[in-house]
């Protein structure tokens, strides 16, 4: 789905448009005498909806982490509008109403986690029973123990804990819209596992999720929809079926038979110990007939589809961009 056609489409689906953007340009200066001109983004135009989850994809410097400045009022864009909760971008009476976690934040080092939750929630002027109720139930959710996050100075934590802490104070004030810069980054599997659960309770809860990566297996499993830059373009955008595809042949493992005539039936036919998987070619119901002639066992049969790895590289192939660089 192209840019044009994502704008109209906040006049026709009845749903609640949260962000929008028409035509974003950024230009950066560079040089010893600033006359070299850099576009980290060019013309984005797009559409995030109340209540859904949002993936922008990308390559290192494709223009995401731009982007997200740009809707936060960090930075400047050169051209082009936007709109952030009905606001035009900038306007800071929007900015009780967000919750941010940059890429790489900033904590003050010899502030315990609980101080430093207090200090954030003074920013946002939250009262003190507020406080006392709100900062418990962040550290409960983020899993961090409430004793430690009293007691233990943030420089001597590891870098999955400085996320937790991170994405605590993103929600301090119970934000309608939560922007999260490359969430994954940095952490093990029990981290990403802590920070997709997180995203899943915020969606449960309504609220909106705009967020950065390039761990696309997590973004595959959490996102409504995804977008992708790309040299500060935006290439596509929509929901994964509409990107991926539902799906119309199936992915087949099974055991036993005869494997000259499982050839006749599955591409890329494959062997791990004593089973076969590949991919079915004809009709499901003439295979599973044929399935129990053969004396062979079925263990599995899915609907296949292109994964979102996948379809993220051939994207960046066909516009001759080495994601590597």
């Amino acid at each position: 789905m192209d840019a044009a056609t994502e704008t109209k489409a906040t006049t026709t689906n009845g749903r609640t448009p949260v962000v929008q953007t028409w035509e974003l340009t950024k230009v950066y200066r560079t040089g010893f005498f600033m006359n070299q001109k850099v576009e980290s983004l060019t013309n984005c135009t797009l559409t995030v909806y109340e209540g859904e989850t949002f993936g922008l994809l990308g390559p290192n410097g494709a223009g995401k982490t731009t982007l997200l400045k740009i809707l936060l009022g960090i930075i400047q864009r050169t051209s082009g509008r936007g709109v952030l909760l009905g606001n035009p971008i900038g306007d800071r009476a929007v900015k009780q109403r967000i919750g941010y976690l940059p890429e790489n934040a900033y904590f003050y080092d010899y502030l315990t986690a609980w101080e430093f939750l207090h200090f954030v929630a003074g920013l946002f002027k939250l009262p003190r029973n507020v406080q006392q109720q709100r900062i418990p139930e962040l550290l409960d959710l983020v899993g961090l123990d409430r004793t430690t996050a009293k007691k233990k100075q943030l420089r001597k934590y590891s870098k999955g804990m400085l996320q937790r802490v991170g994405m605590a104070q993103a929600l301090i004030n119970d934000p309608e819209v939560v922007f999260l810069d490359e969430p994954m980054s940095g952490l093990d599997p029990t981290g990403r596992y802590r920070i997709r659960e997180i995203i899943l309770s915020l969606k449960e809860q309504g609220k909106t999720v705009f967020f950065n990566s390039h761990i696309l297996a997590d973004v595959e499993q959490i996102c409504d929809r995804v977008a992708i830059l790309a040299r500060g373009e935006l290439i596509c955008i929509g929901s994964l079926d509409e990107l991926l595809g539902i799906g119309e042949t199936y992915h087949v493992k099974g055991k036993g038979g005869n494997i000259d005539i499982l050839k006749s039936w599955l591409e890329n036919i494959g062997f791990e110990q004593d089973t076969w998987y590949g991919q079915l070619k004809g009709s499901p119901q003439e295979f599973l007939a044929n399935l129990s002639l053969m004396n062979a066992q079925l263990i599995g049969m899915n609907l296949a589809r292109t994964s979102l790895e996948e379809f993220f590289m051939q994207q960046l192939f066909s516009r001759g961009i080495d994601s590597t660089r």
